[in-house]
């Protein structure tokens, strides 16, 4: 990456071109015997005519070959050629800029990328703080719910006792009626048994004060575990509220994210398809340079001809010695162009290997970042997923919620009616017993009446009978004596029989008070059991809570860790693109300069042009004058080589009368280069396989060249 980033060395610095003895002179206008050589107004119309008309697919289906001129190199379709590259140029350009705007295009992508990392590290920790907290509130509901099991188990016990204590009321009640007849009948006959009812009285009223302390304590707790329930579920449904709008601000965002993947995946498309305009721009390249060697083995052949050439015309004029001279220079700056040209091109083709490696190792972190997307696509979509499942979830608790509402309900509806029951009960009960005592009162009074009554007849008999008859005094008296003796003993037996009652019905409340006392402690057992209970659940909760703390630090630190080398590999991401910029920018510089190497290709291509013109011009007066002197002369010696070496054929001249515009052309363009006023451009590189084709008709037109003068 170092290498190709790197920039191109310098070039170094061409040979001039400039003769020993100055520039050629330039070539006179063709005479009117020359037919070849075009004139200079159809030369000027040439240059300037542009093609309308497209060429026939028969002629662009044509080969290189056919459309080539055998005489001079130069293709037929110079023109359409010359137009094919304006085009592509053209299109190269529009590329360019294109690829100009793409940087700050590339900018602000990462600016954006950047801040939606940013958005998404954010709504992660969001996500995470909401998941928690949903968490923390599942475990309030659950342990709300927990709660409202067991206070509906205490609630059914308490009805169990309760329904108990009604079993055992209504048993007290048979009891106490059939106490209260047998009182009633005692308290007809013993007056004293007002004390051990009252004492029974505070005993059963002390017991029903203690039932409803008790049921006091129990009906504040229960209002008060139902206040605490009532205040609670508000704000569970207030939390319930915000959860449902946080997830649904989170799937909104979930959206918006799943779209800016779907640009940013656009986006790696995008560069894909830079990067396959940079192959293709570097396959033009190589066309170009391909046209590049045709042109310089074109030069080539130009030169080779323009040996025989000279090597033809050196036994007519001695001036042509100069000229050989100066072929020598110009095979001097051509094998050192060569040279330099084969450098330049091993220094392209390392430099278009190391772009190639950097293109591999572009493609292959593209393939890196697709494979990172898709990760991310699916990380999303198990976000989507537990998403779903945690709105599920929150449904059911919603449902339960609503559920354990109604159940309150109920329940405070329940309890409501079973205090109203109980207290109407009670007043039942109190009203009974009071009119049982009111009852007792009144007995009390009727029977002390009817004993008054009783003893006032018994004395008015009495003194009826001993005003009527005395006589029967003893019979009655023994009457009486023997009732009065049943009288006593049934006196006697009552009260025997009293107290025994007494003993049995304060037995049997005492065995009630002590099974009631029994079956209190067994409560209070219970509940301290239940509550024993409740704190081991409530440590176990503990305990689980600390290890879901635990958990949640975990996958916090993972989370952490995670997006580190998230961060990381979106500094390394970013380095790359910064390298592929670099490259980029790179490979800009260096179509920009094959672009004017191609520009000064055709103007030198249009001045090589104008010289052989000129040099075919300059050929054919030659030979008219050599024509002339043989006239006159009638017996010109000539040349050493044989005959057929001396006449060439009519196609081999054609090629020499067209080939003096190589020498002419590089004296013209070194000439160019070193004058004060000029700003020619640099003559195209040669090609490095062409460097051995040029010294051979150089040894063969040097010894040619020797041996004329000695002949002449």
């Amino acid at each position: 990456m170092a290498a190709a980033a790197a920039p191109p060395p310098p070039r170094s610095p061409r040979p001039s071109r400039v003769p020993p003895h100055g520039p050629p002179a330039r070539p006179e206008p063709p005479g009117p015997g020359n037919s070849r050589t075009p004139p200079r107004g159809l030369r000027q119309h040439m240059e300037r005519h542009v093609p309308v008309h497209a060429l026939p697919e028969e002629i662009r289906k044509m080969s290189r070959d056919e459309t080539v001129c055998k005489y001079c190199g130069v293709s037929y379709l110079i023109l359409h050629e010359f137009k094919v590259m304006e085009e592509k140029v053209k299109a190269m350009e529009k590329e360019i800029k294109f690829y100009e705007g793409s940087i700050e295009r590339e900018q602000r992508l990462q600016a954006e990328l950047q801040a939606l990392y940013r958005d998404l590290e954010r709504y992660r920790a969001a996500s995470e703080s909401k998941s928690e907290r949903i968490k923390s509130l599942t475990m309030e509901l659950k342990t709300k719910q927990e709660e409202f099991k067991n206070v509906k188990a205490d609630l059914q016990y308490f009805q169990e006792e309760k329904e108990a204590a009604y079993k055992q009321s209504q048993v007290l009640r048979s009891t106490l009626e059939h106490h209260c007849s047998t009182l009633n009948k005692a308290v007809s006959l013993f007056p004293f048994i007002r004390s051990e009812l009252d004492s029974i009285k505070e005993v059963i009223s002390t017991n029903l004060e203690n039932w409803a302390a008790m049921k006091e304590e129990i009906s504040l707790q229960i209002k008060t575990v139902s206040k605490e329930a009532l205040t609670e579920i508000p704000k569970l449904n207030q939390r319930l509220a915000k959860s449902q709008r946080e997830n649904e601000c989170l799937q909104e965002k979930v959206k918006h994210l799943t779209g800016v993947a779907d640009t940013v995946e656009l986006k790696t498309q995008q560069l894909q398809t830079s990067l396959q305009q940079g192959n293709e721009l570097q396959s033009r390249c190589r066309e170009l340079q391909k046209e590049t060697l045709d042109l310089t083995n074109q030069v080539e052949t130009t030169g080779l001809q323009l040996q025989k050439v000279t090597a033809e015309l050196d036994h007519y004029k001695k001036l042509l010695m100069m000229k050989s001279t100066e072929l020598e220079v110009c095979q001097n700056e051509l094998k050192k162009m060569k040279y330099e040209n084969g450098i330049s091109e091993s220094r392209l083709t390392k430099e278009l290997k190391e772009k190639e490696e950097s293109l591999l190792i572009c493609q292959q972190v593209c393939k890196h970042l697709q494979e990172e997307v898709a990760e991310k696509e699916r990380k999303e979509e198990d976000l989507k997923r537990r998403t779903g499942r945690s709105e599920s979830e929150l449904e059911t608790l919603k449902t339960l919620l609503s559920q354990t509402e109604e159940e309150v309900v109920m329940l405070k509806q329940e309890r409501e009616l079973m205090v109203v029951s109980h207290q109407t009960r009670t007043e039942q009960l109190q009203e009974a017993l009071r009119q049982k005592m009111r009852s007792e009162e009144t007995w009390r009074e009727k029977l002390e009446m009817d004993l008054a009554k009783g003893e006032a007849r018994q004395k008015e008999a009495i003194l009826k009978v001993k005003e009527e008859a005395r006589v029967e005094l003893d019979l009655e008296r023994q009457k009486q004596q023997e009732l009065i003796t049943k009288y006593q003993r049934d006196h006697e037996e009552l009260q025997k029989k009293i107290p025994g009652l007494i003993s049995s019905a304060t037995k049997s409340l005492r065995m009630e008070a002590e099974i009631l006392e029994k079956k209190l402690q067994d409560a209070q057992m219970k509940l301290a059991e239940k509550d024993g209970d409740k704190e081991k659940e409530i440590q176990s909760l503990k305990r689980l809570i600390s290890e879901l703390e635990f958990q949640l630090t975990m996958e916090k630190n993972n989370n952490e860790s995670f997006l580190d080398k998230l961060r990381k590999e979106m500094k390394h991401k970013s380095d790359e693109l910064e390298k592929l910029t670099q490259e980029r920018t790179q490979l800009i510089h260096s179509l920009s300069q094959v672009q004017e190497e191609n520009s000064l290709l055709q103007e030198t291509v249009r001045r090589e042009c104008e010289e052989r013109c000129g040099l075919t011009a300059a050929l054919s007066r030659a030979r008219e004058q050599v024509l002339e002197l043989r006239r006159l002369s009638g017996t010109f010696p000539g040349p050493p080589w044989p005959r057929s070496r001396a006449g060439p054929a009519p196609g081999r001249e054609l090629r020499l009368s067209g080939a003096l515009g190589m020498p002419r052309a590089a004296k013209g363009a070194a000439a160019g280069r070193h004058s004060p006023g000029s700003a020619g451009p640099s003559p195209p590189h040669a090609p490095r396989g062409r460097a051995a084709s040029l010294p051979e008709p150089r040894s063969r037109s040097i010894p040619g060249i020797t041996r004329r003068p000695s002949q002449l």
